[in-house]
């Protein structure tokens, strides 16, 4: 049987799997033997847990923390906000890995689903962009993230949607997890942590523009070069990861690796930094997810500052969004994203959040317009 026919008969079996994006294709974890729902008290000792080596590519948990449960490890307090009671993280043993090629060839179109509805239209946004704007005014934040979500009712096909979202949008980031009662599905463009042995890399995007006919990726980088107010906003996100990194590396050894490169997507650019550190010693898993989530660049600067004002204006809980997806191997290794341009589906609604930085130079229809055009690619799935 090939791996394709593997897929759709794992995906009609009715079992859980997760696909994630890997260097020349998907890996497909499935035959889980543990599924942990992570929550405020378990989470620490979930992560200085010591797991024992059995030397092959199973060794791992996989899955995501969600964003109110990273604002908790921090010692960030999220207010009681409306919710769908979405589990808070929840991490997976998987006994089985297949290796996928990055064409998944699983197309079929069954879905239903009505009108999506923006939780905070073009006025309300305006007026949360103009408090905000004072707050960075006065100093107490210097960029900030306004988060807009766009649901519908809907019953989906997990796999069919991210085959068609890696089909045209395929990210360095991608994955679906697919369980009994949910499933999300992502091409999410950045990497927080990637941790092998004693070094550690974040990759941070900061900086969106519009991708045209005429707008080729030579235009758009000097693009990002002549605009202050994006140039603005990727220094002071690359500095505060820098910084998140600082806390557990080496002095001196910390450095940007890649600096202000443009990454091309189905609708837009994105402006790209790489930076890497060494760890110090002893540095355990808990102390580096502590270090360096929820991400910098989804959520503005200066990080605790932010999150209070963010969490005190936000109605909604954000679930996955800005929370973070990927896999602590037993010997210590991870990789984690960033949980943007996803999808996730529970209790027949599919919810889509997006958010565009504010900074001084920012303009709220921009950034209106911005939010709408990262959802697009998501968005088209349903037509």
């Amino acid at each position: 049987m090939n791996r394709t026919n593997q897929l759709t008969k794992l995906h009609l079996s009715g079992k859980p799997y997760i696909i994630y994006k890997s260097q020349n294709g998907f890996d497909l974890y499935t035959d889980f033997s543990k599924k942990i729902i992570l929550n405020n008290k378990n989470i620490k000792n979930f992560l200085t847990k010591k797991n024992k080596k059995q030397s092959t590519n199973t060794d791992l948990y996989i899955g995501f923390f969600g964003y109110e449960l990273l604002n908790n490890l921090i010692g960030v307090k999220v207010p009681k906000q409306k919710n769908f009671n979405f589990p808070k993280g929840i991490f997976y043993k998987p006994e089985k890995k297949i290796k996928l090629n990055n064409k998944l060839n699983y197309d079929l179109k069954n879905f239903e689903c009505g009108k999506f509805k923006i939780n905070i239209n073009r006025k309300n946004y305006t007026k949360i962009f103009n408090k905000f704007k004072k707050k960075i005014k006065s100093g107490e934040t210097y960029q900030i993230k306004i988060c807009t979500k766009y649901k519908t009712k809907s019953k989906i096909n997990p796999l069919d949607f991210f085959s068609r979202l890696s089909d045209t949008n395929l990210a360095p980031e991608a994955f679906m997890i697919k369980d009994d009662n949910y499933s999300i599905i992502s091409c999410s463009p950045e990497t927080l942590i990637i941790k092998k042995g004693g070094d550690i890399s974040t990759k941070p995007i900061a900086g969106t523009v519009k991708k045209t006919r005429q707008f080729n990726k030579i235009k758009a980088l000097n693009y990002f070069r002549k605009n202050l107010k994006e140039t603005k906003e990727h220094n002071m996100i690359v500095d505060m990861e820098r910084n998140d990194l600082s806390r557990i590396c080496k002095v001196g050894s910390v450095k940007l690796s890649k600096q202000k490169i443009v990454e091309e997507y189905k609708d837009l650019f994105h402006y790209v930094s790489l930076i890497k550190g060494k760890l110090k010693k002893n540095i355990n898993n808990f102390e580096i997810i502590k270090a360096m989530m929820p991400g910098g660049s989804v959520i503005g600067c200066p990080k605790i500052n932010t999150l209070n004002l963010l969490n005190n204006q936000e109605k909604e809980n954000r679930n996955i969004y800005t929370g973070s997806f990927g896999y602590i191997k037993f010997n210590g290794d991870m990789r984690f994203n960033i949980i943007i341009r996803s999808i996730l589906n529970f209790k027949d609604i599919s919810e889509i959040s997006v958010a565009s930085g504010v900074v001084v130079d920012s303009n709220a229809n921009n950034e209106f317009n911005e939010n709408f055009l990262k959802a697009k690619a998501l968005i088209d799935l349903f037509k």
